[in-house]
Protein backbone atom coordinates (compact mmCIF):
# COMPACT_ATOMS: atom_id res chain seq x y z
CA UNK A 1 0.00 0.00 0.00
CA UNK A 2 2.83 1.97 0.67
CA UNK A 3 3.81 2.12 -3.05
CA UNK A 4 0.57 3.20 -4.34
CA UNK A 5 0.30 6.13 -1.62
CA UNK A 6 3.98 7.23 -3.08
CA UNK A 7 2.92 6.93 -6.72
CA UNK A 8 -0.26 9.05 -5.15
CA UNK A 9 2.19 12.22 -3.69
CA UNK A 10 3.88 12.07 -6.73
CA UNK A 11 1.07 12.12 -9.18
CA UNK A 12 1.33 16.09 -9.59
CA UNK A 13 5.10 15.59 -11.09
CA UNK A 14 3.60 12.62 -13.20
CA UNK A 15 4.83 12.44 -16.83
CA UNK A 16 3.13 9.39 -19.13
CA UNK A 17 5.92 7.83 -21.33
CA UNK A 18 5.23 8.14 -25.11
CA UNK A 19 3.03 11.01 -24.37
CA UNK A 20 4.12 14.33 -26.40
CA UNK A 21 1.76 16.34 -26.46
CA UNK A 22 2.49 19.85 -24.15
CA UNK A 23 0.11 19.88 -20.97
CA UNK A 24 -2.49 22.17 -20.21
CA UNK A 25 -1.50 25.30 -18.48
CA UNK A 26 -3.25 24.42 -15.26
CA UNK A 27 -0.79 21.30 -14.96
CA UNK A 28 1.86 23.85 -14.56
CA UNK A 29 5.24 23.12 -13.45
CA UNK A 30 4.07 19.54 -13.73
CA UNK A 31 5.12 19.74 -17.74
CA UNK A 32 8.03 22.30 -17.23
CA UNK A 33 10.52 19.38 -17.98
CA UNK A 34 8.42 17.71 -21.22
CA UNK A 35 7.97 21.27 -22.43
CA UNK A 36 11.87 21.86 -21.77
CA UNK A 37 12.80 18.94 -24.26
CA UNK A 38 9.97 19.20 -27.05
CA UNK A 39 11.56 23.23 -27.40
CA UNK A 40 14.93 21.46 -28.27
CA UNK A 41 13.30 20.49 -31.85
CA UNK A 42 13.15 24.07 -32.66
CA UNK A 43 16.45 24.70 -32.57
CA UNK A 44 18.06 25.17 -35.65
CA UNK A 45 21.61 24.66 -35.35
CA UNK A 46 23.00 21.13 -35.30
CA UNK A 47 25.67 21.21 -32.43
CA UNK A 48 23.40 24.07 -30.20
CA UNK A 49 19.77 21.28 -30.50
CA UNK A 50 22.04 18.54 -29.40
CA UNK A 51 23.46 20.35 -26.67
CA UNK A 52 19.77 21.72 -26.02
CA UNK A 53 18.71 17.79 -25.76
CA UNK A 54 21.47 16.84 -23.81
CA UNK A 55 20.42 19.27 -21.17
CA UNK A 56 17.10 18.90 -21.01
CA UNK A 57 17.64 14.95 -20.70
CA UNK A 58 19.92 15.21 -17.87
CA UNK A 59 17.24 17.58 -16.26
CA UNK A 60 14.56 14.76 -16.89
CA UNK A 61 16.84 12.06 -15.42
CA UNK A 62 17.61 13.94 -11.92
CA UNK A 63 13.80 14.89 -11.82
CA UNK A 64 12.89 11.27 -12.12
CA UNK A 65 15.89 9.82 -9.59
CA UNK A 66 14.74 12.37 -6.91
CA UNK A 67 11.06 11.73 -7.72
CA UNK A 68 10.14 15.48 -8.20
CA UNK A 69 8.90 13.50 -11.67
CA UNK A 70 7.34 10.04 -11.88
CA UNK A 71 7.06 8.03 -15.12
CA UNK A 72 4.13 5.74 -15.70
CA UNK A 73 2.97 4.29 -19.03
CA UNK A 74 -0.09 3.50 -20.09
CA UNK A 75 -0.55 -0.21 -18.27
CA UNK A 76 0.84 0.84 -14.73
CA UNK A 77 -2.02 4.02 -15.40
CA UNK A 78 -4.43 0.70 -15.78
CA UNK A 79 -3.01 -1.10 -12.59
CA UNK A 80 -3.00 1.42 -10.28
CA UNK A 81 -6.61 2.17 -11.06
CA UNK A 82 -7.05 -1.14 -10.48
CA UNK A 83 -5.69 -1.31 -6.99
CA UNK A 84 -7.48 2.50 -6.08
CA UNK A 85 -10.74 0.82 -7.25
CA UNK A 86 -13.24 1.56 -4.26
CA UNK A 87 -11.77 4.48 -2.56
CA UNK A 88 -13.25 7.51 -2.28
CA UNK A 89 -10.90 9.45 -3.63
CA UNK A 90 -10.71 11.75 -6.74
CA UNK A 91 -9.22 10.08 -9.76
CA UNK A 92 -5.27 11.61 -10.41
CA UNK A 93 -5.86 10.93 -14.28
CA UNK A 94 -9.12 12.29 -14.39
CA UNK A 95 -9.14 15.38 -17.09
CA UNK A 96 -5.82 14.38 -19.03
CA UNK A 97 -6.31 15.87 -22.37
CA UNK A 98 -2.85 13.99 -23.74
CA UNK A 99 -4.29 10.64 -22.95
CA UNK A 100 -6.88 8.43 -24.71
CA UNK A 101 -9.19 8.03 -22.13
CA UNK A 102 -9.05 5.12 -20.38
CA UNK A 103 -12.07 3.30 -19.22
CA UNK A 104 -13.35 3.34 -15.61
CA UNK A 105 -13.30 0.53 -13.87
CA UNK A 106 -16.96 -0.80 -13.04
CA UNK A 107 -16.00 -4.02 -11.33
CA UNK A 108 -12.61 -6.16 -10.33
CA UNK A 109 -12.63 -10.29 -9.68
CA UNK A 110 -10.19 -11.60 -7.53
CA UNK A 111 -10.50 -14.43 -4.78
CA UNK A 112 -11.13 -14.73 -1.17
CA UNK A 113 -8.22 -14.71 1.45
CA UNK A 114 -10.95 -14.87 4.49
CA UNK A 115 -14.07 -13.49 5.80
CA UNK A 116 -14.34 -12.52 9.46
CA UNK A 117 -17.52 -11.30 11.61
CA UNK A 118 -16.53 -7.86 12.46
CA UNK A 119 -19.22 -6.40 14.62
CA UNK A 120 -22.87 -6.31 14.51
CA UNK A 121 -23.24 -9.04 12.05
CA UNK A 122 -21.69 -8.06 10.10
CA UNK A 123 -18.47 -9.01 7.88
CA UNK A 124 -14.95 -8.00 6.54
CA UNK A 125 -13.49 -9.42 3.51
CA UNK A 126 -9.98 -9.62 2.82
CA UNK A 127 -9.12 -10.95 -0.75
CA UNK A 128 -6.29 -12.17 -2.80
CA UNK A 129 -5.48 -9.00 -4.39
CA UNK A 130 -4.52 -7.34 -0.83
CA UNK A 131 -8.07 -5.11 -0.86
CA UNK A 132 -10.24 -5.35 2.48
CA UNK A 133 -14.02 -4.59 2.40
CA UNK A 134 -16.17 -4.04 5.03
CA UNK A 135 -19.78 -5.24 4.69
CA UNK A 136 -22.04 -1.93 5.13
CA UNK A 137 -25.62 -2.90 4.95
CA UNK A 138 -27.65 -4.84 7.17
CA UNK A 139 -28.30 -7.95 5.27
CA UNK A 140 -27.45 -11.74 6.50
CA UNK A 141 -24.73 -13.19 4.76
CA UNK A 142 -24.96 -16.64 3.51
CA UNK A 143 -21.17 -17.92 1.50
CA UNK A 144 -18.36 -20.14 1.29
CA UNK A 145 -16.06 -19.05 3.72
CA UNK A 146 -12.90 -20.80 2.38
CA UNK A 147 -9.91 -19.31 0.72
CA UNK A 148 -9.87 -19.30 -2.96
CA UNK A 149 -13.60 -18.80 -3.65
CA UNK A 150 -14.31 -16.36 -6.28
CA UNK A 151 -15.39 -12.91 -5.42
CA UNK A 152 -16.75 -10.34 -7.70
CA UNK A 153 -16.85 -6.54 -6.14
CA UNK A 154 -18.92 -4.01 -8.57
CA UNK A 155 -19.95 -0.44 -8.55
CA UNK A 156 -23.45 0.71 -7.44
CA UNK A 157 -25.37 3.45 -7.29
CA UNK A 158 -24.61 6.21 -5.59
CA UNK A 159 -21.02 5.31 -4.81
CA UNK A 160 -21.54 2.13 -3.20
CA UNK A 161 -19.70 -1.26 -3.92
CA UNK A 162 -21.53 -4.62 -3.86
CA UNK A 163 -19.35 -7.72 -3.13
CA UNK A 164 -20.79 -10.99 -4.49
CA UNK A 165 -18.77 -14.67 -3.80
CA UNK A 166 -19.37 -17.14 -5.70
CA UNK A 167 -23.23 -17.42 -6.16
CA UNK A 168 -24.04 -16.12 -2.64
CA UNK A 169 -26.65 -12.51 -2.78
CA UNK A 170 -24.39 -9.14 -3.19
CA UNK A 171 -22.89 -7.25 -0.24
CA UNK A 172 -22.91 -3.47 0.19
CA UNK A 173 -19.51 -2.78 1.06
CA UNK A 174 -16.83 -0.20 1.68
CA UNK A 175 -12.93 -0.28 1.02
CA UNK A 176 -10.97 -0.16 3.82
Amino acid sequence: MRYFMAILVGISATIFAGSTAAAPAQEGERAERLIELTRCREVTRDADRLLCFDRAVAALETAERTGEVVVLDRAQVRETNRQLFGFQITNPFAGRTDLSPEPQIEAIETTLLSASPSGEGKWLFRLADGSEWRQIDSGAVRFRNREGEPVRVRRASLGSYMLTISNSRAVRVRRQ
